[in-house]
């Protein structure tokens, strides 16, 4: 939630202030799974879901032949192929993927230097001001989709209000390769009919707190007060609050920057071992090395991320005193979590290892000062 949280706590008046923006929300359809349908004609007209494979794995993304049958990111490929016993397994192709949204932001800086991006395939647009000079912005959203579609052969949807979130929820609304508006004085009104499992930042656990509370919609959470929301939900509390109202003040960054870098796999067959589990980090430690070197960045925090073949998670975490990128280094630094880990009391399945607290990068030795669990 922090990216959402940032900005949300300044005074009743300087929201009731709002600056006039025009926002853009671009988000590409079933972006990984679009992208291998369009080079594999095979594929075309087909239920896709991009990761995993038919025994295991999660699934990644999903075609929207593949989601009519209730298939969606993140799944378990044994309950993807459960709901679609014709789905089709591709293997991601993330070079790919980067080389294809590296067009799409070609044609984002045709319009505004002020881009936000939020993932691959989707990002945030301020064309209050715009290289065209177009006035209307649901006129620029709809080049800037022509353009991507011309230069990829992908299509896109977009949101255009005149802030991030009721872009954001407005991106949605007309998928797939369509477009909508929530124009200024309308905000309220759309956030009031909007299932707060749908908001910007809430989460599954988030949500269902909420619906406990009596909170399912954004008219039930308008309803609560300022203090409520920040001493049941903290720091989030604001944040809650305003869009509530359809208010939103953050502005877009094209500066911002990334707050973590990771890599994670799905094994074949679950680990048992300590050797299994070394053995089978070293590429994803060295994706994340090559990853992090080639941005010049390194991370204060190592995570290692376990989970077991009954699909519970945890993650071990451990600070150093100097930012690392080094392959040995990350290694070093999670040995000790690993280690603790055996001998495992059940099989393991999935690994992952994630560089936070960004810096730029140095060669110093890391000196481990903390180490952190959460589960």
């Amino acid at each position: 939630m922090s990216e959402t949280n940032s900005d949300q706590n300044a005074s009743a008046d300087d929201h009731a202030a709002q600056p006039t923006r025009k926002i853009v929300h671009v988000d590409m359809d079933a972006f990984y799974a679009s992208v291998e349908q369009r080079d594999n004609p095979d594929l075309r007209g087909k239920p896709v879901a991009v990761g995993g494979s038919r025994e295991r794995g999660v699934v990644a993304a999903a075609s929207y032949e593949a989601r009519q049958f209730g298939v969606k990111s993140a799944m378990p490929s044994v309950t993807a192929r459960r709901k679609c016993p014709e789905l089709i397994f591709v293997k991601p192709r993330f070079d790919v993927y980067k080389t294809v949204s590296a067009q799409i932001h070609e044609v984002f800086a045709r319009y505004t230097a002020l881009i936000e991006p939020l993932s691959l395939d989707e990002a945030y647009l301020d064309v209050t001001e715009n290289y065209e000079g177009i006035e209307l912005a649901s006129e620029v959203a709809l080049q800037i989709r022509r353009g991507i579609q011309e230069a990829t052969g992908l299509t896109a949807s977009a949101g255009i209000s005149y802030n991030k979130f009721l872009a954001k929820m407005a991106s949605s609304q007309r998928k797939p390769n369509g477009q909508f508006v929530i124009p200024p004085g309308r905000g309220e009104a759309f956030v009031a009919t909007l299932p707060i499992g749908k908001f910007f930042g809430v989460g599954p656990a988030t949500a269902e707190r909420m619906r406990l509370l009596g909170i399912e919609t954004g008219a039930d959470l308008r309803e609560r007060s300022l203090e409520f929301l920040q001493q049941t939900f903290g720091k989030s509390g604001p944040y809650f609050y305003w869009v509530a109202r359809g208010i939103d003040n953050r502005p877009v960054r094209s500066d911002r920057v990334r707050k973590s870098v990771g890599a994670e796999n799905t094994f074949v067959t679950d680990l048992t071992t300590l050797e299994e589990a070394r053995q089978l980090l070293v590429p994803i430690i060295d994706k994340v090395s090559r990853h992090a070197a080639s941005k010049g960045i390194g991370g204060q925090t190592v995570t290692l991320k376990v989970k077991y073949a009954d699909f519970e998670q945890i993650t071990r975490s451990r600070s150093l005193s100097v930012p690392v990128h080094l392959s040995k280094d990350i290694a070093s630094a999670i040995e000790p979590a690993l280690t603790n880990l055996f001998p495992t009391p059940k099989a393991i399945r999935l690994l992952g290892v994630t560089l936070s607290a960004l810096e730029a990068s140095n060669e110093k030795t890391p000196i481990v000062h903390q180490l952190a669990f959460a589960i």
